[in-house]
């Protein structure tokens, strides 16, 4: 006698449920992380600096690729400086930043996304809050406070945990010009993109 034949179980699907509603149709988001930029604080100081801070963004979406963005950002950190007679070395040195322009969204799946902007305002530096009374910047090589023109070229890396949550790798070209130097910065943000729910219709 020929046993009946057995139904085989359908295999469960291995999609992730979690981004499976992702469709990046939001019309707002919001970013905060830990920044980092190699800045050069003086026109004789060769070697630059390594500064630490925060990076905050928030972008509208009127279209599902072109994207309207202000940024403001926080660096700070120490120096080394030229020698000099005052005993001072590595004094404290910090930027804010205060940008807007537009972001282009890229290649997207509901795992990832690319997304590329370019940015400009100002910055406004200061280089001699650690330096005792009666000295400013040039005496130890560092530039006059001051407020400069500022431009920020490069894109962001979402990698989704949910339709709202990412974590967002952000590295930047960063241009300003104290003292009428050019300063070429390296940048980069690591931090959390938070989709509101407003979605566009």
């Amino acid at each position: 006698m020929v046993p009946p034949a057995q139904t085989i179980p359908e295999a469960p699907s291995l999609q992730n449920e979690t981004l499976k509603p992702l469709d990046y149709r939001n019309k707002y988001d919001i970013y905060g992380g830990f920044a980092s930029s190699h800045f050069n604080a003086g026109p004789a100081l060769i070697g630059g600096a390594n500064l630490g801070g925060f990076d905050v963004q928030g972008t509208w979406w009127p279209k599902m690729r072109i994207g309207l963005t202000a940024n403001v950002r926080g660096y700070y950190g120490t120096t080394g400086v030229v020698p000099n007679p005052y005993n001072i070395h590595g004094p404290l040195v910090y930027e804010h930043l205060f940008m807007g322009g537009a972001s282009i969204r890229g290649p997207k799946n509901e795992h990832a996304a690319l997304t590329f902007h370019a940015l400009a305002g100002g910055s406004y530096g200061v280089f001699d809050s650690a330096i005792n009374s009666g000295l400013t910047g040039p005496n130890l090589g560092l530039f006059n406070n001051g407020f400069t023109l500022a431009t920020a070229l490069g894109g962001s890396l979402d990698l989704n945990r949910s339709s709202k949550l990412s974590l967002r790798i952000s590295p930047d070209y960063l241009l300003t010009r104290f003292g009428g130097v050019s300063q070429n910065e390296f940048a980069i943000s690591v931090g959390v993109l938070y989709r509101l729910s407003k979605m566009r219709k």
